[in-house]
């Protein structure tokens, strides 16, 4: 079982979490949502579409103009309380690794802490215990926050990703964090290049077989780029596929730009595995 926020849901039962970027330069949109309007509009229809979990983020996650933890807090924690307030039911995920912006989105009503940046601020899993808050314990291969990785090498990237994720989960766990509020992830590109995000992606039974619940980032990536040769808007459907990989193997929790399509994929895998059935049953009926 995972519990979030005021939400439960079952061991097959997929649960969609709708970025929303507070910044200015995001990769993939650019900004758009960096006004509240526009951000608390996404909101909203990601709401709609089936989203679980709105994931707020106040820092790109590549290289780019320095972003102070006070600028993060400023971009997050107005908003997260404007989210609480329209949204109550909503679980609120912000993106940081920092954990003075944990602490103080925490105090505005977030729900979830997803750590990105793999445990680089040991600190933020102190704070998640501290109030009770789900964390997502990231694999990002020692890469420090906001740069990119030069030559990485790992004698066995599914094994490393397992030793770093597993151990960062037991340790929130020994904090006091929620077991059941506590995720893991491969870190698709952190501190990755693109064929040991393929491998991560193929042997994502084995972190399934923790038995702690996976989430995976997957939206738009680089390593879907790489791998077709498409520019970032063109990645949608190389992102889908791997979402539907990932959803055959287990993943339970997906980080998305685009949510409708997402649920449609992993509630087809989910029919196709026999984890639930049809919307409807017509057909033959008549």
């Amino acid at each position: 079982m995972l519990r979030l926020g005021k939400r439960e849901f079952g061991p097959h039962e997929p649960v969609i979490m709708a970025i929303v970027n507070r910044t200015p330069d995001s990769f993939y949109d650019q900004g758009a949502t960096f006004r509240d309007e526009p951000a608390l509009a996404r909101v909203e229809q990601a709401v709609a579409d089936g989203a679980a979990i709105i994931d707020i983020g106040g820092v790109k996650a590549g290289p780019g103009e320095e972003v102070t933890a006070a600028e993060e807090a400023r971009r997050t924690v107005g908003f997260v309380a404007e989210v609480r307030r329209r949204f109550p039911d909503v679980i609120i995920s912000v993106d940081t690794w920092r954990h003075e912006v944990g602490e103080a989105v925490c105090e505005a009503g977030a729900d979830l802490l997803n750590d990105a940046w793999g445990g680089v601020d040991p600190r933020l899993a102190e704070v998640a215990a501290r109030y009770r808050v789900g964390l997502v314990c990231t694999h990002a291969g020692g890469t420090q926050p906001r740069t990119r990785p030069h030559r990485v090498e790992y004698d066995d990237v599914m094994a490393d990703v397992l030793r770093v994720t597993v151990g960062l989960a037991e340790r929130a766990v020994a904090l006091g964090v929620p077991r059941e509020s506590v995720m893991i992830d491969p870190g698709h590109d952190f501190g990755k290049n693109t064929r040991h995000s393929l491998e991560a992606t193929r042997r994502l039974g084995e972190m399934v077989a923790t038995g702690w619940p996976v989430l995976v980032s997957l939206s738009n990536k680089d390593f879907v780029g790489e791998t077709l040769d498409k520019p970032v808007k063109e990645r949608v459907v190389g992102t889908l596929a791997t979402t539907a990989v990932s959803a055959w193997l287990g993943a339970q929790v997906y980080r998305v730009h685009e949510v409708a399509e997402t649920r449609q994929v992993v509630e087809m895998v989910g029919a196709i595995a026999g984890w639930h059935g049809p919307a409807v049953a017509r057909r033959g009926l008549a």
